[in-house]
């Protein structure tokens, strides 16, 4: 091989080089996206979606998906620290419709100094079930928008276990809308009333909820960084909590997202956190 020749091939070899570099780095993040929004029917927007506030499965959800949750939190009070734990499964039986149950435990443990009578009992929460359909779903504009219903049948501390057995009960319908700006920029509004009705008194009490999150989804993965904010209003109170946040993609169907909690005007809650590990079985992420 002559030099010209020579000269000619390294270049060839170059230019090749840098083109498939170009294209790993620009392009990655839409042939993900392309993988999870296109390779089934219908359409789905990949949308990053919040941590503690967790929707029932994905917007614009696809029939046979599912998914099991297990969170573990921790709230320091003035007076006690309270552990959160819950269990739950999420799915789909049809296009564009998602169920939940969820069973969510708190376990109290009073400061120092401070009485175990004069302190909350420790307690399941609740029996909580959930549907959500996401109705609008628009790849061309990247946004997805969904209703929902989430019905918890509260139960009694274990201090006063079945009596009665269901205490009360919280009615919540929700709306969500998400959208995607550009490829790696995520936000997303969830909000709703909730209706807590007491059995004993037959005294029903409304709080509503607006919380928004924004997320920045690293390029080519399902890790993201992001934050946020739940807003709760009763009556003429306000309360905010700020959740920084992140998840990893620990294997490929196995994800795990972990919050810190900073309460903004909260008078007896202090910093939490919470971790949540998530696993779809049987879902495969190419």
């Amino acid at each position: 091989m002559n030099l010209n020749k020579l000269l000619v091939l390294i270049i060839l070899l170059a230019s090749s080089t840098y083109s498939i570099a170009q294209i790993t780095k620009t392009e990655k993040d839409s042939i993900y996206i392309q993988q999870v929004e296109d390779r089934k029917e219908p359409d789905k927007v990949l949308h990053a979606e919040p941590l503690y506030i967790d929707l029932i499965r994905d917007l614009g959800a696809r029939k046979g998906e599912k998914e099991w949750n297990v969170g573990l939190g921790l709230t320091d009070n003035l007076k006690f620290d309270a552990y959160e734990a819950l269990i739950e499964y999420e799915w789909a039986p049809i296009n564009r419709l998602g169920f939940e149950v969820e069973l969510p435990f708190t376990f109290y443990s009073p400061q120092s100094g401070v009485s175990r009578d004069s302190i909350p009992s420790n307690r399941l929460n609740s029996i909580k079930i959930a549907t959500q359909w996401s109705f609008f779903v628009s790849e061309a504009m990247a946004t997805s928008m969904a209703i929902g219903y989430i019905n918890e049948f509260e139960l009694s501390d274990f201090r006063n276990f079945g009596s009665p057995f269901i205490k009360g009960n919280i009615y919540n319908p929700f709306f969500v809308v998400a959208k995607r700006w550009g490829n790696n920029f995520h936000s997303l509004i969830y909000t709703g009333p909730m209706i807590e009705q007491n059995f004993i008194t037959n005294k029903f009490h409304t709080t509503y909820d607006i919380n928004t999150s924004f997320h920045y989804m690293i390029s080519g993965t399902r890790n993201f960084v992001g934050i946020e904010f739940n807003k709760t209003i009763d009556k003429s109170d306000f309360d905010m909590t700020i959740r920084p946040q992140m998840r990893l993609g620990i294997a490929d169907n196995l994800l795990v997202g972990i919050v810190a909690g900073i309460p903004v005007s909260r008078e007896n809650e202090r910093f939490s956190s919470f971790v949540r590990l998530i696993w779809e079985p049987k879902h495969k992420h190419k």
